[in-house]
């Protein structure tokens, strides 16, 4: 007795990692992991105080939709940063936390997709190659078909959407985005984020923006929302949900706290779905989550931090390797010819884990891989242990 879907899932890009790099680093000096991104920069101080603070409160099961506080804070520093119109969004309907965007992401499939109880075909599900697996399982086991779209360096990193099939469209019910985009970096700009909205209308699928590095940028501007293009299509939410989270923005990925923003047919039925199948955040944590929704001023640190780190990589690897300073996130996406063999040589030679960037694509038919040249590094160590990285890095290839 087995779920055949579960089962057809391939394994996730880690553990492959670990079964391809699975001796000890060469030498003795200390490995640097750069396969995950897992900021390891320091937490605000406020983490730890409001945790500790909060104590009392954990012996009492955490309220499943958040504290008004922590709903009325993502408000608030959604209407700064994406400039909301005051009013246009309903914390207490229209925000819905998460344990992390990863649950939101995937509990998004389960409120969109409705497979036909009468046979016909699957329904389809869009989303990006390279892809976060997530979207990969989270769509088939909610019964539809996944639909990978290439982001090259041929079409900017961003999936073309004008060269989706109409018949694809006409069964699609959900189609995932990520800006900026991971691994490659690639901002999506308000023109792109409308022809979607629009695409999700006109074929009545819901539209999910992940938008988790959208705090870690090195342009001038910050990078668009959907939100944004929500609002100059006339400020309606319908086919649209939107996950944000703390992990990148403030650095603390354990604490397990983002959330959704959507219409309030989504938000409500998701919010339905995490009353049966989530463990809600606990209520210190939002407590210490809301307190980061509401000060910008430490992202604008962190932020400072990985453009050093970039500098660092510009330094040491420009040039070579398809080097290029990527709009958003904190990856580095660079074609070495082979990755499976570049990342165990890195590790072998220079006690360095990067990802093959074939874990993160899907094979086309033919078996050709789209990241087969490249391998992807997290720029999410302190700065002394990037710069070594970075710089056996470059002795090794």
């Amino acid at each position: 007795m087995a779920n055949a879907r579960l089962e057809s899932l391939r394994d996730y890009p880690f553990e492959r990692l670990g079964r391809l790099l699975d001796g000890p680093p060469f030498g003795n000096a200390p490995p640097i992991n750069m396969s995950v991104g897992e900021p390891q920069h320091e937490p605000p101080a406020v983490v730890r105080e409001l945790v500790d603070r909060g104590h009392p409160s954990w012996n009492r099961y955490p309220p499943i939709n958040g504290t008004p506080e922590f709903r009325r804070a993502a408000l608030g520093w959604l209407e700064r940063r994406y400039r909301v119109p005051a009013g246009m969004i309903d914390p207490d309907a229209m925000i819905v936390p998460c344990a992390g965007t990863r649950e939101g992401l995937y509990m998004s499939a389960t409120v969109a997709i409705s497979p036909s109880e009468t046979g016909g075909a699957k329904p389809l599900a869009l989303m990006p190659n390279p892809v976060y697996q997530v979207y990969v399982g989270a769509s088939t086991l909610a019964g539809a078909e996944p639909v990978y779209l290439p982001a090259t360096a041929a079409n900017g990193f961003l999936p073309d959407l004008d060269a989706i099939p109409a018949e694809t469209l006409a069964r699609t019910q959900i189609m995932y985005l990520c800006t900026p985009s991971n691994p490659q970096g690639a901002v999506a700009d308000l023109g792109y984020l409308k022809k979607g909205l629009e695409l999700a209308r006109r074929h009545n699928f819901l539209l999910v923006a992940d938008e988790c590095y959208a705090e870690i940028y090195s342009t001038d501007r910050a990078p668009p929302g959907a939100l944004e293009a929500a609002v100059e299509l006339g400020g309606s939410l319908d086919n649209l949900m939107v996950f944000h989270t703390l992990s990148k923005r403030s650095s603390v990925p354990g604490l397990r706290s983002g959330f959704g923003v959507g219409a309030k047919k989504e938000t409500q039925l998701m919010q339905r779905l995490r009353t049966y199948a989530s463990a809600a955040t606990p209520i210190a944590a939002l407590d210490a989550a809301t307190a980061l929704w509401r000060d910008d001023a430490h992202v604008e640190a962190t932020r400072a931090l990985y453009r050093r780190k970039f500098d660092m990589a510009e330094k040491v690897l420009g040039g070579r390797f398809s080097f290029y300073r990527p709009a958003g996130g904190f990856y580095l996406w660079l074609d070495v010819g082979d990755g499976e063999a570049a990342a165990r040589r890195l590790w072998e030679k220079a006690g360095v884990r990067t990802l093959p960037g074939s874990y993160l694509t899907k094979p086309e038919a033919d078996g050709t891989n789209i990241g087969t040249p490249y391998i992807r590094i997290a720029l999410v160590a302190d700065l002394e242990s990037t710069e070594e990285a970075l710089n056996r890095i470059s002795r090794v290839l």
